[in-house]
């Protein structure tokens, strides 16, 4: 339905604990512009998430008619419109100037135990940042983004969350005519690196980012206020933030597909689920975009995209520090050794590997190497190795079956079983850590595929079914389908995610 035949949203009840006052909305009109959703025909549930209704005090609502129309996009609020923020950003590598929110639209914010949350909806209607854009979302993307936001978060990454889905039968024209949907999205903010970049070179208004930086620093990071420099200790802050996440990301075997400037949080949140995905065979080379044949985004390049992407940052942020290039170089800094250190430890847990010994940088990197040579499964395999056992003799044939070249591995294992003897490592207890570390379940392309034909045949069970897994993703699930943890079918071979996804 066109936006300009579409009635006008009615208005409905706010949830409990609203606040008037949401930072976007402080910010004022340079900052965003307020615009009313597009309402859409026949709304319907596709999900509703307990967990996170429960945890933020929306459980009761959430049930409610209100709920419905508000997180579709058929209803706002009175006095408080929502609104679609400017930012600009690198794309690809390329300056791609002023961008927006061209189908995203803030709510606003409630209080919960947690601190203050914004409520953002998805593909609600066109904005004015929506360019050659529908504002809109479908339901193949959408039920990708509620499931892998919620997967994340069950991993232990930090990330957005999703509490709720709603779809329509509206048409929607991507490669083909799909249907629409709408997700609502939940971050203490949704403030990006490129933000900082639209006042610091498309608007170049340093009043505004003035504005912004403080802004930030007041509400997230308000370590940084008596800082000698705050605009540098918030770049070292966010710095760290994003290493962190990073060295996660890696540590999952997660590729986000599309680390532009104006999709990397500011709060060092995993942000815009679009052609994510998650490894299978284990390829360092991987990439999981198929709008991206540079291989730019390619698995083993994240870290280093996310420190350019820092840098990108820093040049935004130059103005704010009288030009002092060097406080914001020395302030990228911890990046590097904090990406280092958590990525090291990561892996070590990964292993059940207790303390930290020389050689066990090589111990991981010879295996990883050795996985890629073999295409093992990269969730599979190391899940597995929690079974390893380390006494002479043990049988390891659960692992060793795994790898093409078993004397490769033999040897590997060997010193591996060495490693764990020498730290005195008991076997059983050694298992649970490393369970608790190796997820069982993450969320393959192919499982996310089935959810979403389904989805698309009117039965929303299987993406419910599918987000209680992935919700606990380290647990064992007796009750599940054994394909949530099994090697991926040959047909997933085929699946391809796009920018469009």
């Amino acid at each position: 339905m066109p936006a300009t035949e579409s009635p006008e949203p009615l208005t409905a009840a706010a949830p409990p604990r609203w606040r008037a006052d949401a930072l976007l909305r402080g910010l004022g009109p340079a900052f965003a512009r307020a615009v009313p959703p597009t309402p859409l025909p026949e709304l319907h549930w596709v999900a509703r998430n307990p967990a996170l209704a429960e945890a933020l005090g929306l459980a009761d609502w959430l049930a409610g008619d209100d709920a419905l129309a508000l997180l579709g996009g058929n209803a706002q609020l009175p006095d408080a419109p929502t609104l679609a923020s400017v930012y600009s950003g690198h794309q690809f590598g390329q300056w791609a100037g002023q961008l927006g929110d061209g189908r995203a639209l803030l709510l606003g914010e409630i209080d919960t135990p947690a601190g203050p949350m914004e409520l953002q909806l998805k593909g609600a209607g066109l904005t004015p940042y929506s360019r050659m854009g529908d504002g809109r979302a479908v339901l193949r993307s959408s039920v990708r983004e509620y499931l892998c936001s919620e997967a994340m978060h069950g991993l232990g990454i930090a990330t957005t969350r999703a509490l709720a889905l709603v779809g329509s039968p509206a048409g929607v024209r991507r490669e083909a005519i799909e249907t629409a949907a709408v997700v609502t999205r939940v971050a203490p903010s949704f403030l990006r690196f490129g933000h900082f970049e639209h006042f610091a070179h498309s608007a170049r208004d340093p009043a505004a980012l003035q504005q912004l930086a403080d802004a930030v620093i007041n509400r997230f990071y308000p370590e940084c206020r008596d800082a000698a420099q705050p605009v540098a200790a918030l770049l070292a802050a966010v710095s760290r933030r994003t290493a962190v996440m990073l060295a996660d990301w890696q540590a999952v075997g997660f590729c986000h597909g599309v680390m532009n400037t104006d999709n990397m949080s500011i709060l060092g949140l995993t942000l815009d689920y679009g052609p994510f995905g998650f490894l299978d065979a284990f390829d360092p080379g991987h990439i999981c975009n198929h709008t991206d044949q540079q291989g730019r985004y390619a698995y083993a390049r994240q870290p280093s995209v996310a420190f350019w992407n820092l840098h990108a940052l820093a040049q935004a942020l130059l103005p704010l520090v009288h030009d002092d290039a060097e406080a914001l170089k020395a302030a990228m800094e911890p990046y590097k050794t904090v990406f280092a250190d958590t990525i090291q430890a990561r892996m070590r847990a990964k292993l059940g590997l207790a303390t930290a010994q020389d050689g066990d940088a090589e111990l991981v990197d010879d295996l990883l190497r050795l996985m890629a040579q073999d295409g093992c499964d990269y969730t599979i395999t190391l899940r597995a190795l929690g079974r390893f056992g380390s006494a002479p003799g043990a049988d390891n044939a659960a692992v060793r079956d795994g790898f093409v070249d078993r004397a490769a591995f033999d040897a590997w294992a060997a010193r591996y079983a060495a490693r764990l003897r020498a730290e005195a490592s008991v076997d059983t207890e050694r298992r649970g850590r490393m369970d608790r570390a190796n997820p069982k379940f993450v969320l393959r392309n192919h499982l996310a595929e089935t959810a979403i034909r389904q989805a698309r045949n009117g039965d929303f069970a299987e993406v419910q079914r599918l987000l209680a897994v992935l919700q606990a993703p380290f647990d064992e699930h007796p009750d599940a389908p054994a394909a949530y943890a099994a090697l991926p079918p040959d047909w997933a071979q085929h699946l391809e995610v796009s920018c469009s996804s």
